[in-house]
């Protein structure tokens, strides 16, 4: 039996999601993010960025997002994030506004602007609570009014999904236990209440017998690593700079209190030429 490819690999997770002949397996998911977040289900969607082969998976510039249009209007953003490239929340919101305001043209009113939907699918958690599907609307703080439906943002966390957990009436637990690499033993049990479920499993199937899909899965999956090991990489350069800056601060409160150059060397791990050179420094 083939190995299957990885469907949290945006590459495949695109090909499966945002192709035009898979359309309605994309439509079926919205519908199960927004009846489990209480909103109302969408009838019709337009994809504004369908895969094509041009989708290069080892391009800097690829965009392996999905962005589709509601029939009524509603624009929908989903993205789906093997590592933690931090800030998402800020990301979330810049990509947000990008395609909220790509929606007016030069003199274009603002009430023609449509309530614009950014799903994130994390393959590490990220909020500090249990709940595996959390949404975000602005609303004011004391009394929870809603200023406007227009900006909403879905966390969904993978890691918080618990895998004994399938759910025998289907819905977006269903999607998510599929994407989070459940055994395919289980897909049968998952696909019965989610016929477009089926349709996703089969094409992740055709997918991983291609030999030309699985050469771009790898190259993605190398790209999303190594962009992943920079970033973790300049974080703990960072931290490091960080560390290296306080232990000199310690240090020179120290020799500003007459403390001798060994003890301070002593305490903050720095050389005796490096504690020397800050005294001269600071003459």
């Amino acid at each position: 039996m083939t190995d299957l490819l990885d469907p949290k690999n945006d590459f495949v997770f695109k090909r499966i999601f945002g192709s035009e002949e898979n359309k309605d397996v994309l439509l079926a998911f919205l519908n199960r993010t927004f009846e489990d977040a209480g909103r109302p289900r969408l009838t019709e969607i337009v994809l504004l960025n369908p895969y094509t082969d041009k989708d290069a998976p080892d391009d800097k510039q690829s965009i392996l997002d999905i962005c589709a249009r509601a029939d009524d209007g509603t624009l929908v953003n989903v993205e789906i994030q093997l590592f933690n490239r931090y800030d998402i929340e800020k990301r979330t919101l810049f990509y947000w506004a990008k395609l909220y305001t790509s929606q007016l043209a030069e003199g274009e009113q603002y009430r023609k602007l449509r309530r614009t939907v950014a799903i994130n699918i994390l393959n590490f958690a990220f909020l500090p609570n249990a709940q595996v599907h959390n949404v975000f609307h602005l609303k004011e703080d004391r009394t929870g009014i809603g200023l406007t439906d227009d900006l909403e943002l879905h966390f969904m966390e993978l890691p918080k999904l618990r895998e004994e957990e399938v759910p025998v009436e289907g819905g977006l637990t269903s999607w998510l236990l599929f994407l989070k690499g459940i055994e395919r033993e289980q897909w049968e049990v998952l696909a019965m209440q989610e016929p477009a479920l089926k349709k996703a499993m089969t094409t992740l199937e055709i997918l991983s017998q291609s030999e030309e899909a699985r050469w771009r899965y790898e190259a993605r999956q190398k790209f999303l690593r190594d962009q992943a090991s920079m970033l973790e990489g300049a974080r703990e350069e960072g931290r490091a700079e960080g560390r290296a800056e306080g232990k000199e601060e310690v240090a020179r409160n120290l020799l500003a209190m007459g403390i001798s150059v060994e003890v301070i060397a002593k305490a903050t791990g720095l050389s005796i030429d490096q504690i020397r050179a800050l005294a001269d420094h600071n003459r």
